[in-house]
């Protein structure tokens, strides 16, 4: 097995010294991740921005319908994510005969909830109905969806065939063809949005059917290293092929489903709040997808960090370093809360210049940059809780995380956010401005509770 980057922990070391090596291999580990993550965030930034330069109406359009296919998205991700700590955990316990069966239980996972996401996305117009939009808007979303949808098969087999890749501690496989999709998207993006080498100007519509493309050629690409690569020569996919085992993917989902709603109740609320400020105005749903947009992407060096701290915990688990894998969780925390520093100072600096960027509508970007000043603030909470929970998820211990989530964001960050955008029982009704607000006060909430349960708990070795 390779250790080069996944090492056994030399615990003979003085404490510091053990911190900065784990931390070395959590930078290791973890920037192909940053690098993969910029790149599918970037997809999102280019269609937010290619939109906004076609109109307020695409823009919205793109934004409601990225707020409705996420959440799904993220739900299917989280729960293929369990792949990740589980393989790694094998590695980490020298059983690679164990590695195999359980992607392709996660390719079987994948191909259902593919069928399931693309009934759901292509038959959203209730929703619309229901909101009340602009008959222009409405149209752009659901024409945007519908493109999406063809990709739909191709993203989640990536996101299941990334639990084998990372989870053996390869993580710059995924980078290299997140970047590859990226760099497809680009150009296409442009070709379908604004008509050029003879296509016709589909505007909103037209970033669907870009990332469909982007996300189908990285997926062929990504079977096909897969399959020839001498890395993976003893893991290659169809030369591995294993039936559906209903009792491993019962396990796998059942560490996998709690991620994957937990995920979807942080999601879905971004998405609720999208919908709630729908009948303000293209004009407000606009600067509050571009603000979101903002913090998503910064948000990517954290989540890459807390993405690596479970491939590290997993894999301690199961080499049996327990002690090693409690020092990486906690010390994690400092690298957490220094991130979240720098990236509220840079938003409350350059928030007028990043409004500038994704927009050249005055209006747009005075809501953005509005939007922009709380976002500041939610940095620093959002940052460590995705430190805790992404430790807990190291350990497999997915269950009582999803309801600390479950609370703190339908229970305290949404009932809060809609009091205080468009009441005045607490204070003035503070319009977009109030969601953020809550949300930040959902993610403190968070944060202390898996602040709590991380320092309490206490793991069991299970490899399944």
């Amino acid at each position: 097995m390779d250790e080069t980057h996944q090492p056994l922990p030399e615990i003979r070391k003085p404490l510091v010294s053990r911190t900065l090596i784990e931390w070395k291999t959590l930078a290791i580990l973890g920037g192909p991740i940053l690098i993969a993550q910029i790149a599918q965030m970037a997809n999102g930034v280019i269609d937010t921005v290619m939109a906004g330069h076609a109109s307020a109406e695409d823009l919205a359009g793109v934004g409601i319908g990225s707020s409705l296919w996420m959440p799904l998205f993220l739900f299917f991700m989280g729960m293929l994510g369990a792949l990740q700590p589980i393989i790694s955990g094998y590695n980490g316990a020298r059983r690679p005969e164990k590695i195999m069966p359980a992607t392709w239980q996660g390719v079987y996972i994948a191909g259902a909830g593919s069928v399931l996401m693309i009934m759901l996305l292509t038959n959203v117009h209730p929703i619309l109905e229901g909101l009340n939009l602009e008959a222009n808007t409405a149209g752009i979303t659901q024409g945007y969806l519908n493109a999406f949808a063809w990709g739909v098969p191709a993203l989640l087999l990536i996101t299941a065939l990334r639990g084998l890749t990372d989870g053996l501690g390869h993580t710059r496989v995924i980078m290299a063809f997140s970047v590859l999709s990226t760099l497809i998207n680009l150009p296409l993006n442009y070709m379908f949005i604004y008509g050029k080498l003879g296509l016709p100007a589909m505007g909103g519509v037209g970033c669907g059917w870009a990332t469909s493309l982007s996300n189908g050629s990285a997926a062929i690409a990504l079977l096909v290293y897969l399959n020839r690569s001498r890395l993976f020569k003893q893991f290659h996919l169809i030369g591995s092929w294993t039936k559906p085992n209903p009792a491993l993917i019962r396990y796998i989902l059942s560490i996998g489903i709690p991620i994957g709603f937990t995920i979807f109740v942080e999601a879905s609320m971004f998405a609720v709040i999208a919908l709630f400020l729908a009948p303000l105005g293209p004009v407000v749903v606009g600067g509050h997808q571009i603000a979101l947009n903002v913090v998503s992407l910064l948000f990517m060096m954290p989540l890459s960090i807390g993405m690596a701290l479970t491939l590290r915990v997993s894999f301690l688990i199961g080499a049996g370093a327990s002690d090693t894998a409690r020092l990486i969780s906690r010390s994690s925390l400092i690298l957490a809360a220094a991130t979240a520093l720098v990236f509220a100072i840079l938003l409350f600096l350059f928030s007028s210049g990043i409004a500038a960027l994704y927009t050249s509508d005055s209006n747009v970007q005075a809501v953005t940059v509005r939007l922009l000043m709380f976002a500041a603030i939610f940095q620093v909470a959002d940052v460590i809780q995705v430190t805790c929970i992404s430790a807990l998820r190291g350990y497999k211990d997915t269950g009582i995380p999803m309801l600390i989530m479950l609370f703190s964001f339908w229970g305290v960050g949404l009932p809060l956010g809609y009091v205080l955008t468009f009441t005045d029982v607490i204070m003035p009704a503070m319009g977009a401005a109030g969601f953020w607000v809550g949300l930040t006060g959902g993610l403190a909430s968070a944060s202390v509770l898996l602040g709590w349960r991380l320092f309490r708990y206490r793991p069991q070795t299970d490899l399944g």
